[in-house]
């Protein structure tokens, strides 16, 4: 049962991976895609990051 939660969250992280990079090009951000691709579950206690994950993902 944790192997398949496990397999879960890693699902749920690349997704958010895939869907911020695909997504890049309509945020704030000018450079650090990648940094800010990878570490996005620890910068969505910003409330600035929030905002351009989310314009990200609508896409």
């Amino acid at each position: 049962m944790l192997e398949l939660l496990l397999f879960a969250a890693l699902i749920v992280y690349l997704g958010g991976v895939w869907k911020f990079w695909r997504g890049f090009h309509r945020t704030n951000f000018s450079h650090g895609r990648v940094y800010l691709a990878l570490l996005w579950p620890v910068f969505l206690l910003s409330k600035s990051y929030r905002q351009n994950f989310s314009r990200a993902l609508r896409g």
